[in-house]
């Protein structure tokens, strides 16, 4: 069917067939947007030169959009202003720090080693789908598009002083975007993100939330051959709370899947000196809230233990991170079959739970959400292995599968959205979801 020249009476079908047409005609172009990302990696809350690139595609597209939203979002809109119904669809900006991975910044060795330009050029897929093939004029409701800063929970001193700065409230960009007020007119979002694990799709996937912690242990220095004695080692301190962590860990049960990863940030400044000043980041993971919040007291009981076996003190600072993941059951099925039409229906699976966590599960408790996973990668996430290996799927075949699913949801006035949504009770307001991540801040300084 040429495209931009539908009928007015088109059915759902012509409609699905319009977007992928389109979206295959501009195959190299979203591809190319995708490795022109991958090329210029930046980590959250600095991906200018990425946010850029998504302001520009925006506007060959002709669709009007906003920029410098949560610090580097871009979020673009088609559809009436009021509409009843309104979709997102996400991807995130942000890269992480794997000096080792082959396409990693020389200066910065920040490398997307977990596949976030793949979902911003999905992202920009459905909007090449939606609007040049005349679709969007045709739906029932509006779809926005939003390019998401900082999804990876990482470099968390210096986010922190972002938001001490007032910069930026919460060190997620999905969080920042319930806080200012994006989410407040959606109803439904959804993004697709890559993985190493599956030869297709993978749906209905949960995983971890989690909080963040900034750990400061204070000694005192002193010359470290010459006048140990006069000083108290801060190390030393890190070295007790560390295998107090570990010696928590029987103590966890299965279901709650809690995950504790500290890293030493700063050991010391020179080794002939007594470290006073050491530095640790970690993540608190659980499954639930409740694991949450009683494996974060644990973490912080063995801190103060460090800090007291050797005089010092320790100052803990406990950042508000993510939710668990929960994803919309019927969503979730409409996803589905969208993308059993694009690859062997034996090769869309359901999902397990993960360890991991991601700021999409803020979203799902706000708003009706799925994060289906793709094929396409081949490697161990997070390293210098990940790598994508087929565009086509991870990219493409991606931005079909949600194009085929808003049109599913905004076609005939809207009334696969109304389906959706008939009986949905969000699990959270925006101002539970508000108290309950302000209500996780904490930053107190022990010395017993």
């Amino acid at each position: 069917m040429p495209p931009g020249r539908l009928p007015a009476n088109a059915s759902i079908d012509d409609l699905k067939r319009a977007a992928v047409d389109e979206i295959d005609r501009h195959a190299d172009e979203i591809v190319r947007v995708s490795q022109r990302i991958l090329a210029a990696p930046e980590t959250g809350f600095r991906e200018a030169k990425t946010a850029r690139l998504v302001a520009a595609t925006f506007t060959r597209l002709g669709i009007p959009y906003r920029e410098g939203i949560a610090v580097t979002g871009v979020i673009g809109r088609i559809g009436a202003s009021n509409a009843a119904v309104n979709v997102a669809v996400m991807g995130e900006l942000d890269s992480l720090i794997v000096a080792a991975h082959p396409n990693a910044d020389p200066d910065t060795s920040a490398a997307h080693a977990c596949g976030h330009h793949c979902q911003i050029g999905s992202m920009l897929g459905v909007a090449y789908g939606l609007s040049l093939s005349g679709v969007a004029d045709h739906l029932g409701g509006a779809v926005t598009f939003m390019a998401v800063p900082a999804e990876e929970y990482i470099e968390l001193e210096w986010r922190s002083n972002l938001r001490d700065s007032g910069k930026i409230e919460f060190l997620g960009g999905k969080p920042e975007l319930v806080r200012l007020g994006e989410l407040d007119h959606v109803q439904i979002a959804m993004l697709t993100h890559t993985s190493s694990d599956y030869e297709g799709f993978s749906v209905g996937n949960t995983s971890n939330g989690m909080v963040g912690k900034v750990v400061r242990f204070h000694g005192t220095a002193a010359h470290a051959g010459g006048r140990p004695h006069l000083g108290i080692n801060a190390l030393n301190a890190a070295h007790v709370a560390l295998a107090s962590i570990h010696a928590q860990r029987d103590t966890y049960r299965d279901q709650d899947t809690v995950r504790i990863h500290p890293i030493i940030t700063k050991g010391g400044t020179v080794v002939n000196a007594v470290p006073d000043d050491v530095r640790i980041e970690t993540y608190v993971r659980g499954a639930s809230v409740p694991a949450i919040v009683d494996a974060s007291g644990k973490v912080d009981r063995a801190l103060r233990a460090g800090a007291l076996a050797v005089g010092g003190s320790v100052s803990i600072k406990t950042l508000p991170g993510y939710l668990p993941m929960r994803q919309h059951p019927g969503l979730t099925e409409m996803f589905a079959a969208n993308a059993k039409k694009l690859v062997e229906p034996e090769k869309v699976v359901k999902g397990g739970h993960n360890g991991g966590s991601t700021d999409m599960g803020d979203i799902s408790h706000v708003v009706a959400t799925i994060h289906p996973l793709v094929g396409g990668a081949a490697g161990v996430a997070h390293t210098e292995h990940y790598l994508i290996t087929d565009y086509s799927l991870a990219v493409t075949r991606a931005a079909k599968a949600m194009a085929m699913t808003v049109v599913d949801l905004l076609s005939g006035g809207a009334a696969g959205a109304q389906r959706v949504l008939g009986g949905y009770r969000p699990a959270m307001t925006k101002a539970d979801y508000l108290g309950l991540m302000r209500g996780m801040l904490s930053d107190r300084t022990y010395t017993e």
